[in-house]
């Protein structure tokens, strides 16, 4: 049998070159470039032998797969570039650039691949994860409810859909988050839990590290911020279990994303996304055993994580940073505000609970 020459200039056999070019006709077939005069006979006969159609080639599993591998590639690539130089001559230049070259440069700032992710009035979601979230209570998963400890299988029903309710009081309820003092919210609360009426009756006349309502409650001071249309994404769900004495205890562990604009007209369109995931868990008691008021619960535990919400003293509002104030805002852990497969707390520290968004 006699050898040819391949293409980086090594000895092959005629069974070599025939697959070679089985492979490049079958990707080349429409490339506008006139085969060679051997390549013509080669393809005629590949042809003309039975069960050797150009379609065959694709089943076939060589003896030696590497060096199949690269003879694919090159005669794949080959096919391209006729086809590239075929429909569009003046695209070869790109197609062969460098890695500095701006077709070949990912999306920078100012590009039109980052501008087509920023958020807008219209899509304050665009280029975030919360974009495909549903909105309002409708991202808070309820689970299917079940007798536990003193209540029945309607009352845990009932306890669950009023430990929603909180959730949509605390942060979604469109007053509260202009600011208002969060009366429903409040009312659900346990009115003889001293500590955390405690906690309410300072939070909001003296916000501090240790009493501030933003533990709770979802605040936005409106002579300084203005939300974004009337959506707030959510993701979490509630989940129960009997807790102590018999109680039902719920686990509330949902993220909120507000998008959130500049109040003063000359501030601009920038919008930023301040994202808060709280987890609270919250007891309803037997009222045998612990002093308590009819449809409210005592609060157990609460922490959050928050990213763009600002990282300065606690005024009870959350502030977010715009412009340069962003860009300075270099406070705390970096978390994913979006990533909920880790614990509610990641950004705490000593000193706050703020952390930087690694994407928001």
């Amino acid at each position: 049998m006699g050898a040819g020459t391949g293409p980086d200039g090594s000895s092959r056999s005629d069974e070599e070159w025939e697959r070679f070019l089985r492979e490049s006709v079958a990707g080349a077939a429409d490339a506008p470039k006139e085969p060679s005069a051997r390549a013509r006979a080669v393809t005629e006969r590949l042809r003309a032998e039975p069960g050797h159609g150009l379609e065959g080639w694709r089943s076939y599993t060589p003896a030696r797969p590497r060096r199949r591998t690269g003879w694919y590639v090159v005669g794949l690539l080959a096919s391209l570039v006729l086809l590239v130089v075929a429909l569009a001559p003046g695209r070869v230049v790109d197609l062969f650039a460098g890695d500095d070259s701006p077709s070949s440069a990912a999306p920078g700032p100012g590009t039109p691949g980052e501008a087509a992710q920023r958020p807008t009035v219209d899509e304050p979601f665009r280029g975030s994860p919360a974009a495909s979230w549903a909105g309002g209570a409708a991202g808070i998963a309820m689970p299917k409810a079940g007798a536990v400890g003193w209540m029945s299988a309607a009352e845990v029903e009932r306890a669950l859909v009023s430990s929603r309710d909180f959730l949509v009081a605390s942060g979604l309820d469109r007053g509260v988050l202009q600011g208002e003092r969060p009366e429903k919210a409040i009312a659900l609360i346990n009115p003889h839990q001293k500590d955390v009426q405690d906690f309410l009756k300072t939070a909001f006349l003296t916000p501090s590290e240790k009493n501030d309502p933003l533990l709770l409650f979802s605040r936005f001071q409106p002579s300084r911020t203005r939300l974004v249309g009337d959506v707030v994404k959510t993701r979490g769900q509630l989940t129960y279990r009997e807790g102590e004495r018999g109680a039902l205890q719920v686990t509330a562990d949902v993220t909120f994303v507000y998008p959130v604009i500049r109040a003063d007209a000359g501030g601009g369109d920038e919008i930023v996304r301040t994202i808060v995931r709280r987890e609270l868990v919250l007891s309803w008691d037997n009222p045998d055993k612990v002093i308590t008021e009819p449809g409210t619960f005592s609060i157990v535990s609460y922490k959050y994580d928050m990213t763009n919400g600002g990282c300065g003293a606690p005024t009870g509002y959350f502030t977010p940073p715009f412009g340069t104030d962003r860009r300075a805002d270099k406070a705390g852990t970096e978390i994913d505000p979006y990533d909920r497969s880790a614990p509610v707390g990641r950004g705490e520290s000593s000193d706050d609970a703020c952390a930087r968004a690694t994407r928001s």
